[in-house]
């Protein structure tokens, strides 16, 4: 029988940062299952992409991995301008208004991934098992699982960073507050010839948030057009060309003439909230234990702060001969309310955000977009708004912050 400290199921963005983080700050041995390696990039960039805001990228970069993704490709962008369609409000947010070089990078998920696997392969602590799990036992002190194949597994925890389907959340019968947004997804790459200041763009519209995100060749966007599913179904199912005259249309022509370039692809929205994010031996993290809507791009963003928070939660046991003694629930409690609570936060906001641009009679919209001009012109709101943005808040994960100011709580 194979024996590790943790288990971890799932190989992608969340559950590799969450390796590579426990082995930056601790000598515990890890064991990765995951039966996907990531794909050969292509000269074509991948339809999905994740904004990564500050606090992400000091993660990636205290974790060596910053500069394998930026040798690859990914754009840093400056600026974000988003409006108001009914009401022609707008708001204009700036890296200059906090000093900062920028407001985030947009990176395609396939680099990102790509970059966290070199390093994961490099590390003689981490295993990888590319077989799926047959099952999974929970003992006092330990986690057996069966691996298809391959000798048994023992490990003092289990985590699921397997998705928002996890398969460990439901072996653990996790219950999980859900909503359906009743909105689909649109993801594609578009191009236009107006090069433009690297900028993250959005418009609300009635049906909801058309996103317009920068990447790495000069003109080339990703969009993330949320509206309703029978909408989404007919908006991919529109030849190319008309597609692009809707998209130019639905965006004022700020962007120029858009062209798609890539497939189109469409998936549901839902919110998903897991009642507790660990049960006995086992913990939930990224989108195992949350779902939230992406209009605000944070989604991988608060992922990524859960493995860095677990893996601090670890390092401490480890360091106090406590990783397998009884009061270590006490710490990993802890850790499950945080970033629960995270969670429940960065939800409500989204939903406020949601409400407040919902389709309003024609004096409301006039107040709304009056409203938002005013944010715009009052820079101690607007520079709250992008600290929050970069994920710049009080309490942060060791990994999270710059070396100097490293703290394992």
């Amino acid at each position: 029988m194979q024996k590790y400290d943790l288990l971890i199921i799932g190989g992608g963005m969340v559950g590799l940062t969450l390796a590579l983080a426990v082995r930056k700050l601790s000598s515990l041995t890890v064991a990765v299952v995951d039966n996907t390696s990531p794909c050969e990039l292509t000269k074509d960039p991948e339809v999905r992409v994740s904004a990564i805001n500050q606090a992400s990228e000091q993660v990636f970069k205290n974790l060596d991995v910053w500069p394998l993704i930026t040798n690859m490709r990914y754009q840093p962008y400056q600026g974000m301008h988003i409006w108001d369609k009914d009401a022609g409000g707008s708001l204009n947010f700036s890296a200059q208004d906090v000093d900062k070089e920028n407001l985030g990078s947009i990176i395609e998920n396939n680099v990102i991934r790509t970059a966290l696997w070199q390093k994961v392969q490099a590390d003689s602590g981490i295993t990888i098992i590319d077989q799926k799990i047959a099952s999974l036992g929970m003992g006092d002190s330990e986690v057996f699982a069966s691996i298809d194949g391959q000798m048994p597994i023992m490990a003092s925890y289990v985590v699921g960073a397997d998705g928002a389907n996890s398969w460990l959340r439901s072996q653990i019968d996790m219950p999980m507050t859900f909503r359906d947004y009743d909105h689909h997804a649109l993801v594609a790459t578009v191009n236009t010839k107006q090069h433009l200041t690297p900028t993250a763009w959005q418009v609300f519209l009635p049906s909801g948030p058309l996103a317009f995100l920068p990447l790495y060749e000069p003109g080339s966007y990703s969009i993330v057009w949320s509206t309703s599913p029978e909408q989404a179904n007919d908006l991919a199912a529109l030849s190319p060309e008309e597609f692009a005259k809707q998209l130019t249309s639905a965006s004022d022509g700020k962007l120029g003439q858009l062209e798609l370039a890539s497939e189109r692809y469409t998936y549901p929205l839902k919110m998903r909230l897991a009642r507790d994010f660990m049960k006995e031996r086992a913990i939930l993290i990224g989108d195992a234990a949350h779902t939230i809507h992406p209009l605000a791009g944070q989604g991988v963003n608060l992922g990524l702060v859960d493995a860095a928070a677990l893996a601090d939660c670890f390092a401490q046991l480890s360091k106090q001969n406590q990783f397998t003694d009884i009061n270590s629930t006490v710490a990993l409690k802890a850790f499950a309310r945080w970033r629960k609570n995270d969670a429940i936060e960065m939800i409500s906001a989204m939903e406020a955000i949601k409400q407040i641009f919902a389709p309003l009679p024609l004096p409301l919209q006039t107040l709304r977009g009056f409203g938002l001009d005013l944010i715009n012109k009052v820079k101690p709101a607007k520079q709250l708004m992008i600290k929050q943005a970069l994920g710049e808040k009080s309490h942060l994960p060791s990994l999270s912050k710059q070396k100097e100011n490293w703290s394992i709580t």
